[in-house]
């Protein structure tokens, strides 16, 4: 296998290669109207695109994946085009964004709709408040593409034929009271404004958002999150309105001694193209700072030359590879997801690879809302079952958390006794008795 560099940036025409496309030209492909306009939402334009390029069998596959994930359909052609359609059931962004039914397993027997306990930390709609001084603010529910691993399925993308969702857009009177809330708490200094995707609020609301929250005078740092520079980097670079939009609020920010961060999501260095440095180029020439937070996925990101080469690539374009996640325990995933050790693993390669600036800290986000934990801080793991328990003293004290490795790592013995729920509740008591510790999250 040739040796990738990771400063050079693809720049070929890759999207020709997708017969629908074929006659798009770079000026088209470019503009961020038509990377929108033309977003994929429905499996029959695949079939459409794509010609004889894929197979009867294939395409099946794909419509037994759209049954079966609480995720609808949303991908721009940028990232379409950059799936290898040679060979696309092992392409990892393929994975990431057009799930087949073939490679879907069992749920875990404790995975949890919403995993990390957001509506449960829920002072007031579209709020988490879970840190003393942090909160997440979800002002919509779109995004200008949907991960098939997504957290927050119960939520985003609109209704799909497995899961029920009951909102999509984004909720302007809902925000109010957000806002009320945020300036009675005084110990919040730092607001993720997430959803959804920060990349499909209208400049107005961007505006709107951001000079709110500048103007609680101890509201220090914001952080608009979004997945598009990775999957639709167009925008930063034609979309006028929405740059000005953000610049506007980040310079007032700046002028108030106040930091306004972008946090983005690259998983695999598939998705980086020139496009992607050019966007990054003119966000630096601004001064915006950048981090990443990429999720831990089996055939996508989980050897440690992938990672490494991610790692690298983000630096080298000014982005700073911030979190890596293990997989969250939601409904759908358990093929994307993989074993603590082998997250343990990997954050040892990792690190050591470049400077420690940029290493990424590899966190597993606790089930039932303990937060984020160091990979390798849990009190107790069992690699034979699966059973990591963990402690969150600060965020959450006095309570025991568990995390659970996907059963498919598990030996078959192992995986038949989870499968029995009186085993189950053996293995557990077994894990507290040998731990010492007393599990005080609920799963269900």
């Amino acid at each position: 296998m040739q040796k990738r560099n990771h400063r050079e940036f693809r720049d070929d025409e890759f999207w020709k290669r997708i017969p629908g496309f074929a006659q798009i030209t770079r000026e088209e492909f470019a503009d961020h109207r038509w990377q929108l306009k033309n977003s994929l939402r429905k499996i029959s334009q695949v079939a459409t695109l794509l010609g004889n390029k894929v197979s009867e069998k294939f395409m099946k596959d794909l419509e037994e994946g759209q049954r079966k994930t609480p995720m609808n359909i949303r991908i721009t052609p940028y990232i379409f085009s950059l799936i290898n359609w040679d060979a696309p059931l092992d392409d990892p962004l393929r994975k990431q964004f057009l799930p087949v039914g073939s490679q879907f397993l069992e749920d875990h027997p404790f995975y949890l709709t919403d995993s990390l306990a957001e509506d449960t930390d829920s002072p007031v709609p579209l709020l988490t408040h879970r840190y003393p001084d942090k909160v997440l603010f979800l002002p919509t529910t779109i995004c200008p593409v949907y991960c098939s691993y997504c957290t927050r399925s119960r939520l985003v993308g609109g209704t799909t034929e497995s899961v029920e969702k009951e909102t999509y857009g984004a909720n302007e009177k809902k925000w109010e009271a957000v806002f009320e809330y945020l300036k009675k708490h005084k110990e919040i200094e730092d607001v993720v404004i997430s959803g959804g995707d920060a990349f499909m609020l209208t400049p107005e609301q961007i505006k709107k958002i951001g000079h709110t929250l500048l103007n609680i005078e101890h509201i220090r740092r914001l952080r608009y999150a979004t997945k598009g520079i990775a999957i639709f980097p167009q925008k930063i670079l034609t979309d006028e309105e929405w740059f000005k939009a953000f610049l506007d609020v980040f310079h007032e920010g700046k002028k108030r001694g106040k930091s306004v961060f972008i946090h983005t999501h690259f998983s695999n260095s598939q998705e980086i193209t020139l496009w992607t440095k050019l966007a990054m180029d003119r966000l630096f020439s601004e001064g915006v700072f950048v981090r990443n937070q990429a999720v831990l996925q089996a055939g996508v990101n989980d050897s440690p030359e992938e990672m490494i080469f991610l790692t690298r690539q983000l630096s080298y374009l000014n982005i700073n590879p911030y979190y890596v996640y293990l997989h969250d325990m939601v409904p759908g995933c358990e093929h994307l997801r993989t074993s603590l050790e082998l997250g343990e693993n990997l954050e040892k390669t990792v690190r050591g690879a470049t400077a420690g600036f940029n290493t990424p800290t590899f966190v597993c986000d606790l089930p039932g809302g303990g937060g984020k934990r160091h990979i390798a801080s849990y009190e107790y793991y069992d690699k034979e079952t699966g059973i990591s328990l963990w402690r969150s003293p600060t965020t959450k004290p006095g309570k025991v958390f568990a995390y659970f490795d996907p059963l498919y790592t598990l030996s078959p013995l192992m995986q038949k006794r989870w499968r029995i729920p009186e085993e189950r509740k053996w293995i557990i008591e077994e894990a507290e008795k040998k731990s010492g510790l007393s599990l005080t999250a609920v799963y269900e």
